[in-house]
């Protein structure tokens, strides 16, 4: 992507993504709000609400809702975590990368913010919304208090997908990496900056951390191309392959089970990633000498299969996930459909063709 277009279509994503988070803000608990006890993590006292906010006070307000956020996925989430494996060949540790980002070069697959930065930055999260990488051995303890970002470049829902890159972080190990590393971390945080109080707007750190913490916090999820790009569609994979709905039957099928994980591990809040249209990237136009303003329609097919899918688990379809997910909430995020209107439409976005 040239870098203002970059910069544009992911900010643009941030800000669609912001306003579906205004209509996700809960209710109360109950009547009581959640405030731990203690003082540590940069957060005790803190209120956590939502509902009646007057219009000018609903940024505030969804700042307090989301505690932290926790990120996984691909490149177009990925702030860093390739650069601490040294075997993958899958990076983004040299120019231009980072050329328009203030801290330089980082790991970004961008040459500014990234989707993540932006979002962050809208929650009013810590650090100007910059959310730490887990392969950082500085992300631990109370950096980690407001979320972490376990995304790897080149990564899929299959586990298979990226390997032939070197080393990537499947969608599975960033899942293990939040539960027997993160986890039990932020736990042993917030307990230790609880309270023995039993008055009613206190409670103990560890009640904090089940009730009110993880409820509260943002799970993002962006991923899903690699397994079309690196895999499905990679000539390495053969000249027999599965028909495409039922390879993507079985994505959808891995993916269901990769969020009830997450659910089990106390996840609530939920914002899904559609893949965006694979087709029309630099990177796939260029492997097939595609010139001009030519998209590969099969690609772009898949990606729309594949979207289908995630949308009907998450909003009343057939595979419905939430009779086995009571009390979750989820954001769909329909970037296929922005990126596809900046493409067609780039004067609406101030883009200059």
């Amino acid at each position: 992507m040239s870098s203002p277009v970059a910069m544009a279509k992911l900010v643009a994503a941030s800000l669609y993504l912001f306003v579906m988070l205004l209509l996700l803000l809960p209710p109360p608990l109950h009547g009581q709000h959640c405030r731990a006890g203690g003082g540590g993590g940069g957060g005790g006292g803190r209120r956590f609400h939502g509902g009646g906010a007057a219009p000018k006070a609903r940024a505030a307000a969804t700042t307090a809702v989301v505690r932290a956020m926790f990120v996984f996925g691909s490149s177009l989430v990925d702030n860093g975590n390739n650069n601490f494996l040294n075997s993958s060949g899958v990076r983004a540790d040299y120019m231009p990368y980072g050329v328009d980002f203030p801290l330089g070069v980082t790991g970004r697959f961008s040459n500014g913010r990234n989707v993540i930065d932006a979002l962050g930055e809208l929650l009013a999260l810590p650090a100007a919304g910059l959310v730490p990488p887990f392969a950082d051995p500085a992300t631990r303890g109370r950096a980690a208090l407001h979320g972490v970002n376990f995304a790897s470049g080149g990564s899929g829902i299959l586990d298979r997908t990226g390997q032939d890159t070197g080393k990537v972080l499947s969608l599975k190990q960033q899942i293990t990496n939040f539960e027997a590393v993160t986890l039990p971390d932020l736990r042993a945080q917030l307990q230790a900056a609880g309270t023995s109080s039993t008055t009613s707007h206190k409670m103990k750190g560890q009640d904090f951390f089940d009730r009110c913490y993880l409820p509260k916090s943002l799970f993002v999820i962006g991923t899903g191309g690699n397994d079309y790009l690196l895999n499905y569609f990679n000539p390495r994979s053969g000249p027999t392959r599965a028909p495409l709905s039922e390879f993507t039957s079985s994505l959808l099928t891995k993916l269901s089970s990769h969020l009830q994980r997450l659910y089990d591990l106390g996840a609530r809040k939920f914002v899904l990633f559609s893949i965006q249209p694979m087709g029309c990237t630099p990177v796939v136009r260029g492997f097939l000498n595609i010139t001009g303003e030519a998209c590969i329609e099969p690609m772009n097919q898949a990606a729309l299969l594949f979207n289908s899918g995630v949308r009907s688990l998450v909003s009343h379809g057939k595979d419905d996930l939430r009779p086995r997910m009571p009390g979750a909430s989820f954001v769909y995020v329909n970037s296929y459909k922005i990126i596809w209107d900046m493409l067609h439409h780039p004067s609406k976005y101030g883009i200059p063709k």
